[in-house]
């Protein structure tokens, strides 16, 4: 991975980080925080497409889709495990 890869996997996200904590209210991390959480989610949401058969499509478009439902299930599963402790 070169670091014009490095850097815009970053950026996307961070741009999924924020869209998630957009989506679900009362969520903002901060700009690392949203690095950390569109990262974490971009893992989570390609596996969970895959897991139902869905491709998101290919390009920047594609993974950022990807990559902000990832991360908006993972913020809701944040959520939910910090209510119940």
């Amino acid at each position: 991975m070169g670091i014009t890869s490095l850097i815009v996997f970053l950026i996307i996200g961070g741009v999924a980080g924020w869209l998630a904590g957009l989506i679900v209210k009362g969520y903002g991390f901060g700009l690392i925080g949203n690095v950390i959480v569109g990262v974490v989610g971009a893992f989570f949401g390609s596996w969970l497409l895959g897991l139902f058969g869905i491709f998101s499509g290919g390009g920047i478009l594609g993974t950022l889709v990807g990559a902000t439902l990832g991360a908006v299930v993972l913020l809701f599963a944040l959520r939910f495990i910090r209510r119940a402790v």
